[in-house]
């Protein structure tokens, strides 16, 4: 199950994973209670009394004692009545799991707003039922929108099918109830990426007043295989079933009941069904969403908020220390080295992004590693800022909101502080040795930007040879790809480049996909490795990726103002091999345990996803602020109490450097750890759109990308009786209940007959 956001209105928890929560048993307290109020009861009708008037007085004792007998015999009763009823409802569970199969492994499409409208998928209120229909190829369609007669369906639908045009044509039945999607495996050979051929397209800085002939992709199509699929909105509900034993189970149950026995004829009840649940409490777009979510807050004691801000963390350091409550003259520049953390794909939080993210800001951070351990990096004329982007996929959200504090100084850095700009793109699948640097060509025009740009091409071109890479350009007439740059770029003309592995639409064929993982990057391992020996193999890829970065951390030193020893720069493809296995395998490994602080041992698990998501900060940006602290900081002597309030020590300058007491490496072969604190130059820095700053929910210039909140989220399966059989059972209930209702009335006006009462004692005469 996945946990409830923290930090949002009192409700009911609302993230689930696929599960449905079963009725829990009645506590034995309860029954407790129930057994405590009827046997006083029993006390008070056994009580004195008095006779009628006018009837015969029986023996005190008699009477008494055969009423006190009787009541205490009904008392008994209605305690084994009880004890009954309370077997039963303990047995509820068992009854439920006999009826309903739960699915635990899924993943849902949820729905997302921004200013103009809203995509991706919801379920009615209480969840969309239909009958199971096995689709694994495009003919099996054919029952399910036309054939069939127990519509509505549910369609079980193979990965390989998964596509623009066979959604369209579920999307337009009435007969289509839901969508469960069995993943791939292998990932189609074809490609899939259900993202934009134009990602981010408006908010770059190419529009009808800058480059216009590059605006809206206009003769570069980024990403050609682009379906758009994820920005489509869906009146159904569609899962992704994880797991492939429950694949497989919903596939029996297919075989089991809904294959029609002979060619031509119709399946007979009962029929295996699914129900899926996610429903949406937002609608419209983020303007809608948003003003409902504020009228509520402002005239709510509990406000129902119904949809959040995507947001997160940026997370920055620098190779020399940056005073974080200060600003930076005019006159000091410094070298941005930047790449973007987040992916995004079809469903919920399943965003590997290998290629997308995860092989650039690898890269990145064993370039930091390495430009931190050169030998005069201390004293170099220029600084180096790195900066790792949250948010990027949805409209530039991190790039966006550095430059709108650097703009209004709430940031130590200024925009005019930033000498050289130098991105990091998708880099994992470059072709043999090459990587192709992409720059602005509206902003070359500038003679002063372009022998700027040239001296940075210049740079590359030198630390490339020394490394084994060709750079190359893609000619002066190409835009830049989708880019944090182009954020920087439209409030300023700052010289700078970004590196890929394509010289004009991705090489990577599963953008913004479930199949961006490390097998698409070619990250693969010998049979039989231990997970610990994995953790530490250097594959190819991370040789590659090592490569790429030291190639930034030379030219990062030479443009700092570095004159010689660029030939000792040289990242560790060992770092890189334990950076890409953590991000993409499991987080969960001896080497991220020894990073952490102790209390952040739940943030780390197999199979990490990149999700930005609207609680922060995500799994990602924590893990990337712990691994980046101790590649570029250091250990220093203090206690814990000395580490975790560093300003009641002398000499640790706080306001320069963060200080974390982290778990450390296991001490030999023994179960405890060598702990110690960790003094580094990284912080962070909001990763939340400036239009939710300003309360622009319908801006044009800023994202405003929200996701809807919901209540549950589940998935099971069940079988499902016919209409008729239905009504006979209802019929039948009723029957029972009208049947029970008069037992129940004339046994009661027929007690005294019945059980034998004796006549109450009449008034006592003196």
């Amino acid at each position: 199950m996945v946990p409830a956001r923290p930090g949002r209105n009192p409700e009911p928890p609302r993230r689930h994973r696929g599960t449905a929560p079963e009725a829990a048993p009645l506590p034995q307290r309860h029954f407790r209670r129930i057994a405590e109020v009827e046997r006083p009861r029993a006390a008070m009708a056994a009580g004195p009394g008095r006779d009628s008037p006018g009837m015969a007085r029986s023996s005190p004792g008699t009477a008494w004692n055969s009423l006190g007998t009787l009541r205490s015999s009904l008392g008994v009763l209605r305690a084994l009545l009880v004890a009954a009823l309370a077997a039963g409802s303990c047995q509820g569970n068992s009854v439920h799991r006999k009826i309903y199969i739960t699915l635990n492994h899924t993943a849902p499409c949820v729905r997302l707003l921004n200013a103009t409208h809203q995509i991706g998928c919801q379920s009615s209120l209480s969840g969309d039922t239909g009958v199971i229909h096995v689709v694994e190829k495009e003919q099996d369609l054919e029952w399910a929108l036309a054939k069939g007669p127990h519509p509505p369906y549910m369609v079980l639908l193979d990965g390989h099918l998964f596509s623009r045009e066979v959604l369209m044509q579920l999307k337009g039945s009435s007969r289509i109830s839901g969508l469960a999607v069995a993943a791939a495996s292998p990932a189609p050979s074809q490609g899939f990426s259900p993202g934009l051929k134009c990602p981010n397209d408006g908010f770059g800085v190419y529009s009808d007043t800058y480059g216009p002939q590059f605006a809206h992709c206009n003769g570069s199509q980024w990403n050609p295989g682009g379906s758009g699929l994820s920005y489509e909105d869906f009146p159904f509900p569609i899962f992704l079933l994880q797991d492939a034993n429950e694949t497989q189970l919903i596939k029996e149950c297919f075989q089991a009941h809904n294959v029609p026995p002979s060619p031509g004829s119709v399946p007979q009840f009962p029929l295996c069904a699914m129900q899926l649940q996610a429903h949406m409490h937002a609608a419209a777009s983020t303007v809608t969403c948003m003003r409902r979510s504020s009228l509520q807050s402002a005239f709510s004691i509990n406000p129902e908020i119904v949809c959040d801000p995507l947001l997160d963390y940026n997370v920055w350091s620098s190779l020399q220390p940056i005073n974080a409550s200060g600003r930076l003259q005019p006159e000091q520049q410094l070298v941005l080295a930047a790449t973007r953390v987040d992916s995004h794909s079809f469903f919920w939080n399943v965003a590997p992004g290998a290629e997308a993210a995860v092989g650039s800001f690898v890269a990145l951070l064993a370039a930091a590693q390495a430009l931190q351990a050169a030998p005069g990096s201390q004293s170099l004329p220029r600084n180096v800022l790195f900066v790792f982007f949250q948010g990027e996929t949805f409209d530039y959200i991190g790039s966006s909101r550095l430059v709108f504090d650097m703009e209004q100084e709430k940031f130590p850095v200024r925009l005019e502080n930033i000498g050289a700009f130098l991105e990091l793109g998708q880099v994992s699948l470059r072709n043999s040795s090459v990587l192709w640097m992409h720059t602005d060509p509206v902003s070359r025009r500038n003679e002063s930007v372009e022998s700027q740009v040239q001296e940075i091409l210049a740079v590359l071109r030198s630390s490339g040879a020394g490394s084994g890479l060709s750079l190359q350009e893609p000619g002066v007439s190409q835009p830049l790809p989708p880019s944090s740059f182009q954020r920087f770029l439209r409030s300023r003309s700052i010289p700078g480049v970004v590196l890929s592995d394509h010289r004009a639409a991705f090489r990577n064929r599963y953008f913004q996909s479930i199949y961006d993982t490390a097998e698409s990057i070619g990250l693969r391992y010998p049979e039989g490795l231990s997970p610990e020996q994995q953790l530490h193999f250097v594959t190819g890829t991370a040789q590659a990726l090592a490569e790429v970065a030291t190639l930034v951390a030379r030219a990062l030193f030479t443009l700092a103002g570095g004159k010689s020893g660029t030939e000792s720069i040289q990242a560790d493809p060992g770092t890189v091999t334990r950076l890409l296995y953590g991000f993409l395998l499991n987080s969960n490994n001896s080497w991220f345990q020894s990073l952490i602080k102790p209390d952040q041992k739940g943030i780390l698990g197999p199979f990490p996803q990149h999700y930005v998501a609207v609680s922060s900060p995500t799994n990602t940006t924590q893990l990337l602020q712990a691994v980046l602290g101790n590649l570029t900081g250091a250990s220093v002597n203090l206690s814990r109490e000395q580490c975790q309030s560093p300003g009641k020590s002398p000499g640790t300058q706080p306001e320069l450097f963060e200080y974390w007491w982290v778990q450390g490496p296991l001490e030999g072969n023994s179960s405890s750890r060598l702990p110690g604190c960790v003094r580094s130059g990284v912080r962070l820095s909001p990763a939340l759109s400036p239009a939710f700053e300003l309360r622009r929910w319908d801006s044009p210039e800023f994202s405003t990308w929200t996701e809807s909140r919901w209540k549950d989220i589940r998935a099971r399966i069940f079988l499902v009786a016919s209409r008729e059989l239905e009504l006979l059972t209802l019929a039948l209930g009723v029957l029972v209940l009208l049947l029970s209702l008069l037992c129940t009335f004339l046994i009661n006006s027929k007690a005294a007959l019945l059980f034998g009462l004796p006549a109450p004692p009449g008034p006592s005469g003196y």
